[in-house]
């Protein structure tokens, strides 16, 4: 059994729980939102039609905002009840933190210049600096798109208090950041989480919550350094998932890839339709 230990435990079954329901939400909204905004071409009145025509797949699209703003606030509270309070502000510095620090802002430049041969591949610990760049962009971009959402869900209710060109400002910002949200995620997150040559088919850590201990030797070194010196790392090496669930998780998980490429594709390829309307 022992030898079968393989892989390291990396995420808890909140982090993963987290994650399958952001797919799912985020997923929702772009075909909704790609429907609502292509509308006006045979493309897009197709993929309205799939959830009833336009008022439905309008509402469906509020409501799942609704939703991914309060799996928002519970994400922030679940943080703050994270938080070690005793050791504020030093516990929200060190490596098993996602907060910025001074030693990513060193890791960017060095992978920078690793990327174009001036130096070695950068030592990284339990967090990459792009990995927590993908995170607190989720930040920004839900509190953008989720603010003017808010302002877009009752027009009325928002004129009352605002002047009515606000609202026009409100629609294209929260279209602007959708699109870069998906452009992000449909291209460069699936592109380095999925493809590149260390987890290339796929990348299951997120859904079963473990890396291979190989790959994160090799992706963060400093990580696995600092567990066996603490010796701890014996205890976090786990068995690999059955097959079946492994077959699972890589179904689920080219079926988004492949809706996400989808969305993406048929976007660029109908935008030209839109300004003839």
């Amino acid at each position: 059994m022992a030898k079968e230990r393989t892989r390291l435990k990396r995420f808890t079954p909140v982090h993963r729980l987290w994650h399958l329901g952001l797919i799912l939400i985020f997923m929702t909204l772009s075909v909704t939102g790609i429907a609502w905004m292509y509308f006006e071409t045979p493309w897009g009145r197709g993929l309205a039609n799939l959830f009833g025509g336009y008022l439905n797949v309008l509402e469906i699209h509020r409501i799942a905002g609704l939703i991914m703003m309060a799996g928002f606030t519970l994400h922030i509270l679940y943080m703050i009840y994270r938080i070690d309070w005793k050791g504020f502000p030093g516990s929200l510095l060190g490596p098993d933190t996602l907060v910025f620090q001074w030693v990513d802002v060193k890791g960017f430049f060095a992978h920078l210049g690793w990327i174009f041969g001036f130096n070695k591949l950068p030592r990284f610990d339990r967090w990459s600096w792009w990995e927590k760049f993908d995170y607190w962009a989720v930040w920004w971009g839900l509190i953008i798109v989720g603010i003017t959402g808010l302002m877009l869900y009752n027009p009325v209710l928002t004129s009352d208090y605002m002047p009515g060109w606000v609202l026009n400002v409100a629609l294209w910002v929260h279209r602007i950041e959708a699109v870069l949200a998906m452009g992000h995620i449909f291209t460069i997150h699936f592109t380095v989480e999925h493809w590149r040559p260390s987890s290339f088919p796929f990348n299951a850590a997120m859904f079963d919550g473990t890396i291979a201990l190989e790959e994160a030797r090799h992706e963060h070194p400093e990580w696995v350094a600092r567990l066996d010196k603490d010796g701890r790392l014996n205890e976090a090496l786990v068995s690999p998932p059955p097959v079946p669930l492994r077959i699972l998780y890589f179904l689920f998980g080219y079926s988004i890839i492949f809706l996400g490429l989808f969305l993406l594709v048929f976007a660029i390829a109908n935008a030209a339709l839109l300004t003839l309307f």
